[in-house]
């Protein structure tokens, strides 16, 4: 047998042994794993409850299995927009593997993963419906933090409206915060990280719109013209 016919072999048996691997039921242990990065690394929790913890504003976890098949959770995990057109929910950006099992733990089929290219929202952006629509649920239509889940979140969501706090803020900080989540700026991870479904154009708009919000600018130091 040629070296290229028995490489090709190799990666056939390779695969086939993953999507026998993935069709098996789930360990304790990749059960455990996944728990954990769903309660402690990503943001699922901050909209979805699982086990007694979590979110209010969207559907439970610990028995989507019961209401949808394998491959609409494997498709809404992976890819919320295009499965779900206008869901407020964001693409989770993580790793292949963790995203795999992520999805086999909730009873998803790992082999309907589609990782569509994202969508190209508008150039022109409306700060007031993308805040509707993305923050409200935990920061409130008006900023003041009292959106209907933010009773459920294990810290007080931000109150956008708060000029003294939001003073302090750039709008920079502001921006990263939205694009990469609150871990990155080290506030706590279940504020979602929206850049894999916000492009920069919309992210900015939202920067804005709280700054209407707060009646107030950032430092002076991160202003244009500001003092160094």
């Amino acid at each position: 047998m040629s070296r290229l016919l028995l490489r090709a072999s190799l990666m056939l048996c390779a695969s086939a042994l993953l999507t026998e691997l993935d069709a098996q039921p789930i360990t304790p242990f990749s059960a455990q794993k996944a728990e954990r990065l769903l309660r402690d690394k990503y943001s699922c929790l901050g909209c979805h409850a699982h086990k007694g913890e979590g979110g209010q504003l969207a559907p439970s976890l610990h028995d989507v299995r019961s209401r949808r098949d394998a491959a609409y959770i494997a498709a809404m995990v992976s890819d919320p927009q295009h499965t779900k057109p206008g869901a407020s929910m964001p693409r989770t950006r993580m790793p292949a593997t963790e995203l795999t099992l992520i999805v086999r733990y909730l009873g998803g089929d790992p082999a309907k993963i589609v990782l569509n290219p994202a969508p190209t929202p508008a150039a022109v952006a409306d700060g007031r419906q993308l805040y509707a629509q993305w923050c409200a649920g935990c920061h409130g239509l008006t900023g003041k933090g009292d959106g209907p889940n933010a009773k459920a979140l294990p810290v007080a969501p931000a109150r956008h409206s708060d000029a003294k706090a939001m003073s302090a803020r750039s709008d920079d900080a502001l921006f990263d915060t939205i694009e990469a989540g609150g871990a990155i700026m080290n506030k706590h991870h279940r504020m979602p990280a929206f850049g894999g479904s916000l492009n920069t154009v919309q992210i900015r708009a939202l920067v804005a719109y709280i700054r209407t919000l707060c009646q107030c600018q950032g430092p002076a130091w991160s202003r244009d013209g500001g003092e160094p």
